[in-house]
């Protein structure tokens, strides 16, 4: 997709607003994330920057591999950092909590260490044609994206579109992984609900070579829309709510015809060099327009302009030429206008049919195309009356792979296989604001004053980490090196999950509430012995 006009830096989810999530229960961590134009030629839509996104926790990469081509969409993570910064008092806290682990001789489980220097990362999204699936093939081979990070298991790679199934076996031989298959409408609309609702600037209206950005990340005002994805033929889905759509239509008339007639017209087979080439071209040269048979006016009477097209390649039975007498870019672009006009037409009878006044186009036929986008924009406004205009998305051909992508819930641990499978063997907490957090306890009173805001607490935790966690906490009467271990051990692990002004709710998993209760309950005498004498230290 071409790039649009805007910012370098789009906001995914401004205002700080919470993590978006999908019907299934999958959540990115959207957190200070932007997007970022196109500059690499292979990558035809923007990447989405994920700064704050655990890398280890996404062991997955997606596919959607239709009849023409195949897009994946896979997550990098940015380069590791050793040097976490004054500005992130919580990467400190992790960097503390690693530090004691190996100072203790306890080796720094994979998921510490990931914390700390591995994250960050960024959504890629790449396109194949699908009569080349060897390329796909090499590409995921040669970054490795099919291998599991530091280790030599095999990432998970959920697939949708019929190329699941009849490539199946050539990604099993060659990559040695099995393709997880999802369904195909399922994706479709749970990749689009995703870039809607996540992506500020994902819909845009383009109008007399104008590009004009459309907010839909207001739930409320999102639902009901018509879903127009023009792939190899058409589907046209209905959309009522989170998990909530039907298939009203489709056509058999959509990019693969567009491709198939102009491969046979023009021997170009090249899509993007197709459509390059009906930007140079003159439909009228092959089309029949109303003015042509109306000498040159406008049949003004039934709204028609002179230059509103009668018949697609009308003219060409009248002028007996060869084919080769015809201009390549003549033919494109008729062609071009035929298909596009065709589904814009039945989009409106269908958003009139089911009562919806919004439409979204994708799919890869249209990939940031003026041309194409202008006639389906046209197409919208003329039978609307002005009431209704076409819709578009930056991440139009990559819909199906994004809902694939979703379909494994990314802060999962590597190692769950499904929702319905086993519970991994180290649960990752989810923290809820319950309480404010008070100075340390001893013998059931508060000692010294109060903790007052954020940064205050976040302080005491680092000086807590950094002179009483870390050390031996033996000082105390009664208290054993033993007992100093385990409490050290402990709050390594439960300041790595730590946010500040918060606690762990661990309810869910009973092996998790039994072991955090009997260290609590084993050390609290120990915490009291020793955090009242060195409160006058912090």
């Amino acid at each position: 997709m071409s790039s649009l006009p805007g910012e370098q830096g789009s906001p995914v989810d401004p205002g700080g607003s919470p993590p978006v999530s999908d019907p299934s229960g999958s959540t990115l961590d959207l957190t200070g994330a932007s997007i970022r134009e196109v500059v690499d030629r292979q990558e035809p839509a923007p990447s989405i920057e994920l700064p704050n996104q655990d890398a280890d926790y996404i062991s997955h990469i997606a596919l959607d591999i239709g009849g023409t081509l195949i897009k994946l969409v896979y997550f990098s993570p940015d380069p590791p950092s050793d040097h976490p910064t004054r500005e992130s008092p919580t990467a400190n806290i992790r960097a503390a909590a690693v530090a004691s682990r190996i100072a203790e001789g306890i080796p720094a489980t994979h998921q510490t260490v990931g914390s700390t220097i591995s994250r960050g990362g960024r959504l890629h999204f790449v396109k194949f044609e699908s009569s080349r699936v060897e390329d796909a093939i090499q590409f995921i081979e040669a970054k490795g994206l099919h291998r599991c990070k530091g280790s030599s298991g095999h990432m998970r790679v959920k697939a949708t579109g019929g190329g699941a199934h009849k490539y199946s076996e050539i990604f099993k031989e060659k990559l040695g992984v099995l393709l997880e298959k999802e369904d195909e409408m399922m994706c479709l609309v749970r990749g689009c609900n995703f870039f809607l609702k996540a992506i500020t600037h994902e819909a845009f209206t383009f109008e007399n070579g104008t590009t004009s950005f459309v907010p839909t990340n207001e739930e409320g005002d999102l639902y009901p829309y018509l879903l127009v994805n023009i792939g190899s033929g058409v589907s046209m889905v209905k959309v009522t709510g989170e998990n909530q759509f039907e298939r009203v239509s489709g056509s058999s008339l959509g990019g693969g015809t567009f491709s198939g007639l102009c491969h046979l017209l023009t021997q170009r087979k090249d899509f993007d060099e197709m459509l390059e080439l009906s930007m140079q071209g003159d439909n009228s040269k092959v089309d029949m327009l109303v003015g042509d048979i109306y000498g040159g006016r406008d049949y003004s009477n039934i709204g028609l302009s002179a230059n509103t097209i009668a018949s697609s390649f009308g003219k060409v039975i009248s002028q007996d030429a060869p084919l080769s007498d015809y201009d390549p870019a003549d033919i494109s672009m008729a062609l071009c206008r035929m298909v596009s006009y065709n589904i814009g037409q039945l989009a409106y009878l269908n958003a009139i049919r089911y009562n919806i006044k919004r439409i979204f186009f994708g799919g890869f036929f249209i990939r940031g195309h003026p041309y194409t986008m202008e006639t389906i924009s046209y197409a919208i406004r003329f039978w609307s009356k002005g009431e209704m205009a076409a819709m578009f998305l930056r991440h139009e051909g990559f819909l199906g792979a994004m809902g694939a992508f979703l379909k494994v819930h990314p802060m999962t641990p590597p190692g769950r296989t499904s929702a319905g499978a086993q519970q991994p063997q180290k649960v990752r907490a989810r923290f809820v604001e319950r309480f404010s957090m008070g100075a340390p306890f001893a013998g059931g009173e508060v000692v010294g004053p109060a903790i007052s805001d954020l940064q205050e607490k976040v302080s005491w935790v680092e000086k807590f980490v950094a002179q009483g966690g870390l050390r031996s906490a033996s000082h105390g009467p009664g208290a054993s090196r033993a007992a100093g271990t385990l409490l050290e051990r402990a709050l390594a692990e439960l300041i790595f999950l730590y946010e500040p002004n918060t606690f762990g709710d661990v309810s869910r998993n009973e092996d998790e509430w039994a072991y955090w209760l009997k260290i609590l309950e084993d050390q609290i005498p120990t915490i009291g012995e020793t955090s009242s004498p060195r409160q006058v230290g912090l």
